[in-house]
């Protein structure tokens, strides 16, 4: 039975969703108290699931108690609440639920963007304070009004298409978006400078990165127009709140519109929150019921499903495949992890590597047998724990580079997997592999040598020179010590043979050394693929 903790006060339907699989038991903890990232790690070992909103902190420190933890899901579209670094190297899949709450937050930003232009929080203010003030709250239209839209993703096209609809024009800046597909919007594409300088109102809608932390600062707001309106549903960190109180009270722009601070909730006595020309909501850009169900209900399927049956999807630190994919490529997947386990026991050093995808796998999405071949590839190299999830990132640290490349061009089989080691010395420094009938597995080349092996259990690895009589030696020489062979595979190539013998238990360093000596053997080596 699987345990996953829900915290922040997430929809019940996660909980639900979670408990009806019959196999996963849930504890809703919603205590102010274990917020607290120290606090929380007190009990987060007992866990093999976490699910939070924003509330949680999720550290490094965190995870180091988080030995059973294996996924994280993050209710709503942003992660910067969690170290994903931290648990990508701990082997823990960081989930999110990117359209849960996209149309919700998109119209949070556009009712923002009204109630800025006809100062509606000043009105509702100044008439419960007994005032009648029509002439100082005059605002401005919409209608004919240039949007600009900072980051072109999930919501900013959501965005878009609303402000179409209310006949505004709308351009955007966005370095991941072509001009074909802003076009194909009806939006059109602009450099940031030429956006700022064009646009009468300004909606921010960028993840928090290292690019986009005070983005709106005194340098951006000095080139926006005069008179211009900022909006900022998306992260605190990217806008200076002190340049933006600066060009508000300086005249240069008319107002703006906040939902979100570096620190939440803000320090009462800052600036901008006694600006009457600034107005605020707290944090409520996916605050509405329908926007939460949908990120709780998206969360729990997708934890279920990893927890359970191993597909993972929205994932942030680890390429997402759907289940349909899933099981095409799962035979593909043990087999490259075994390619990389046996190459990496031969080899026995961290090298460069080149992987090469040929025939129907090259169509599919290829990362998540890379993942896997790595795990293989390192698990010969380290007694640290490696996964799925933390392989390449392993990979990276130790220093090695990972080359892949595809090749949709006819083969002899209808996929192959090429795992090539770099500089490595020797002649087995290149193995490649394939699937039978669409489940057996098989290596089919080990060097320059041609062969038929099944890729199991312990096998004994041999290269010698191709002269007779060096199966019956080594039957024999196994047999003498009481290993039985299961398989015994011989490729040739002018004068050179590669063996590959499975065999039903390992064999001994006694057994191993006394094949070595044999006159014609070139090298011996055991290897465990489990």
């Amino acid at each position: 039975m699987y345990r996953v903790m829900i915290r922040d006060n997430m929809s019940p339907v996660a909980k639900e969703i979670l408990e009806a699989t019959g196999k996963i038991a849930v504890v809703v903890d919603n205590d102010k108290a274990t917020s607290d990232p120290e606090t929380l790690a007190k009990i987060i070992g007992e866990f093999d699931g976490l699910a939070v909103r924003s509330g949680t902190r999720v550290t490094e420190g965190l995870l180091s108690h988080a030995d059973r933890l294996k996924v994280i899901g993050r209710a709503g579209i942003g992660v910067d609440n969690i170290d994903q670094q931290a648990a990508t190297k701990k082997g823990i899949v960081v989930m999110n639920a990117p359209g849960g709450n996209t149309v919700t937050t998109a119209e949070h930003a556009i009712s923002m963007m009204f109630a800025l232009a006809r100062n509606i929080p000043q009105a509702t203010a100044s008439l419960r304070e007994g005032r009648w003030e029509k002439k100082q709250l005059i605002g401005v239209e919409i209608t004919g009004k240039t949007l600009g839209i900072v980051g072109l993703g999930h919501i900013g096209r959501v965005v878009a298409e609303r402000a179409i609809g209310l006949r505004m024009k709308v351009i955007a800046a966005d370095p991941f978006v072509s001009q074909e597909a802003a076009a194909k919007m009806g939006v059109r594409l602009v450099d940031f400078d030429e956006l700022l300088a064009q646009s009468d109102f300004v909606t921010l809608h960028v993840p928090r990165l290292k690019e986009t932390e005070n983005l709106i600062n005194a340098d951006t707001l000095a080139r926006m127009k005069p008179g211009a309106r900022l909006i900022n549903c998306s992260r605190g960190e990217v806008v200076n709140l002190d340049d933006l109180h600066a060009a508000v009270s300086g005249g240069h722009l008319a107002g703006a519109a906040l939902d979100v601070f570096p620190k939440e909730p803000p320090d009462p006595s800052l600036a901008v929150l006694a600006h009457p020309n600034i107005i605020f909501t707290p944090h409520l850009g996916a605050s509405t019921g329908e926007a939460q169900v949908n990120v709780a209900r998206m969360i729990a399927e997708q934890m279920a499903a990893y927890l359970l049956d191993g597909v993972i999807t929205n994932a942030v630190n680890f390429p997402s495949v759907s289940m349909e994919e899933m099981a095409q490529l799962r035979p593909h997947l043990s087999l490259a992890e075994k390619m990389g386990s046996l190459i990496g026991q031969l080899v026995g050093a961290v090298h460069d590597v080149t992987i090469t995808y040929s025939g129907e796998i090259s169509k599919l999405s290829t990362r998540p047998v890379t993942h896997a071949l790595l795990k293989g590839l390192l698990g010969a190299y380290t007694d640290s724990p490696i996964n799925y999830v933390n392989a390449r990132a392993i990979a990276l640290d130790k220093g090695m580079r990972v080359r892949e490349t595809t090749d949709q061009s006819p083969e002899d089989f209808s996929s192959l997997i090429k795992l090539k080691i770099e500089h490595a010395e020797g002649s087995l420094d290149e193995v490649w592999g394939t699937i039978y009938e669409k489940k057996y597995p098989r290596l089919i080349r080990m060097g320059k040598v041609y062969l038929d092996a099944i890729p199991e259990g312990s096998m004994i690895v041999i290269q010698n020179i191709d002269k007779p009589g060096v199966i019956g030696h080594v039957g024999t020489t196994l047999g003498r010590h009481n290993v039985n062979i299961g398989r015994f595979q011989l490729g040739r190539r002018d004068d050179r043979a590669v063996c590959l013998v499975n065999i039903d238990s390992p064999a001994s360093e006694e057994a191993l050394t006394e094949i070595k000596s044999l006159p014609v053997i070139l090298s011996v080596k055991q290897v465990h693929l489990g």
